[in-house]
């Protein structure tokens, strides 16, 4: 079981386009990270590089779902449509 230090949404997060990581400052002076893979994955786990704190992150995983499960979604829509 882990203690979290704190839980934040995600919009209160950084996004870094070039990384995919998403960044949220930390107590010790560095930045807890998630990438975005991470978060396509279900974690909700944000981590600091520089210390043992943690933190959950709130965020809906559908707003995370990859490219590949969107276009299956909307390939199975559309059959159904045309049924």
């Amino acid at each position: 079981m882990s203690v979290f230090h704190d839980e934040v949404e995600i919009e209160d997060f950084e996004f870094d386009e070039e990384s995919d990581t998403y960044y949220y400052p930390c107590p010790c002076g560095d930045k807890f990270e998630i990438t975005k893979e991470m978060l396509e994955m279900g974690e909700e786990v944000a981590t600091c590089p520089s210390c043992s704190l943690i933190i959950r992150v709130i965020y809906d995983p559908e707003d995370f779902d990859t490219e590949e499960e969107a276009a299956s979604i909307s390939k199975v829509e559309l059959e159904v449509v045309s049924k």
